[in-house]
């Protein structure tokens, strides 16, 4: 067996059962006796528009907003680009597009909102009072502290005019069908890019005490809009609400189970670990190492050959300066290190969206002779954690998985295989 083309197949198979056209077939909204508007907005939204114009039966227009690079054509549906994952001014533009794209609408007319991961970043939208230097500001401090994904959108979404239900309530009278690509763990679909079309009832006395849990610093300025009542997010007993539809159309629980079905008839039996793992990402590598060396070694708590599966959203506390890579690429350098000598364990991690944090690589590779070919190069695996460098040290010995931009994204995928 070609362990890197057999690992690679389980993460195209993931990739595939997420694939816009096919998450979308089942889930289109009746249609409505006015206009159909659509708005998107994440790494994936030019995909899932693209796939809704050839699956609606009738007019619409649209706007939808995703990653520089991401875009791809569509008939009436304008794609706009914007930066990732620290928002621009094109994002600040694209926002107001939006905006403007569901202004007078009626009670008669629908609005499809395409939602997949990144739109948090992709939208910009500072309240009065803030600028777009000051979300700019919220993103990297947010991204630098090392909290999970629900701790971050819970703070963005009251510090700004779009995140929370924001845009869904600027639709009202029209009824709003959300169709959500999920990236987020446990599949909460305001958690989704925060949740510009689906509200929740997380206040902002909560995420000021997330702000001090986490220990993370902003800007006064930010800190005293949260603490002010124009912070105050829609709740989703709201009546502009009503009507509205939420459904999550794809998500990391049927990524990984396609996954597993094409190991299993590839002859290697799979075992999902869990579809929703946080924490920091070395912890959770560390934790997957000791796991396959206790298959490998003693054969519980599974018997070899077996491929363990699992995704959800790690995150990166920033420690070192310098270093470039992402949450995927780190994961595995701690699984290396974790798993050094043990040579019959192989493992890909990558982000499903095909780009795994400031590079152009959806992940990497690594067996158990990874750590070692490291310390051929001059530098071990913890040396390069202890700076943040996991893409410089996969790039070293040539195990950068980058298969571009899939067109779709339910977050990070992990595949471990211990063969007898």
């Amino acid at each position: 067996m070609d362990h890197r083309n057999f690992l690679t197949g389980l993460f195209e198979a993931a990739v595939a059962a997420a694939d816009p056209r096919v998450a979308l077939a089942g889930a289109l909204p009746e249609k409505p006796k006015g206009r159909t508007v659509v708005v998107g907005l994440g790494k994936g939204a030019a995909q899932l528009a693209a796939a809704f114009e050839d699956l609606w039966d009738g007019p619409l227009t649209g706007v939808v907003v995703t990653r520089y690079g991401y875009a791809t054509p569509c008939r009436n549906v304008s794609v706009l680009e914007a930066a990732h994952p620290v928002p621009d001014a094109a994002g600040l533009e694209a926002t107001q597009a939006l905006f403007a794209a569901v202004e007078g609408l009626t009670e008669d007319d629908l609005v499809v909102a395409l939602v997949c991961g990144g739109g948090s970043a992709l939208l910009p939208a500072p309240p009065a009072g803030l600028t777009l230097e000051d979300e700019q500001a919220l993103n990297r401090a947010l991204l630098a502290s090392g909290a999970p994904i629900g701790v971050m959108n819970a703070i963005r979404k009251h510090a700004s005019d779009i995140k929370g239900g924001r845009l869904a309530a600027a639709c009202a009278p029209a009824r709003v069908v959300s169709l959500v690509v999920s990236d987020v763990p446990g599949d909460d679909p305001a958690q989704v890019a925060s949740g510009p079309t689906v509200p929740d009832a997380v206040d902002a006395e909560t995420a000021l005490r997330m702000i001090a849990a986490w220990n993370i610093s902003l800007p006064a300025n930010i800190l005293a809009h949260i603490r002010s009542e124009a912070s105050r997010a829609p709740h989703p007993s709201d009546a502009c609400f009503a009507r509205n539809e939420v459904r999550v159309v794809a998500s990391a629980r049927l990524s990984l189970e396609a996954a597993a079905r094409k190991a299993e008839a590839e002859g290697i039996p799979a075992a999902i670990l869990s579809d929703s793992i946080e924490g920091e990402a070395r912890d959770v590598g560390f934790v997957h190492a000791a796991v396959a060396r206790e298959i490998a070694a003693r054969g519980r708590p599974f018997a070899a050959p077996v491929v363990l599966l699992s995704g959800g959203e790690t995150t990166v506390t920033l420690r070192g300066k310098g270093g470039r890579g992402g949450r995927n690429t780190e994961f595995l350098l701690a699984f290396a290190h974790g798993i050094d000598g043990v040579t019959t364990v192989q493992a890909l991690a990558a982000d499903t969206d095909g780009i795994d944090g400031s590079e152009d690589n959806a992940g990497a590779f690594a067996d158990g002779g990874t750590a070692a070919a490291l310390r051929a190069t001059g530098e071990d695996a913890m040396t390069r954690l202890g700076r943040n460098d996991a893409w410089g040290a996969f790039d070293a010995v040539n195990a950068i998985f980058a298969p571009g931009p899939t067109g779709t994204n339910v977050n990070d995928f992990r595949a471990v295989l211990i063969t007898a």
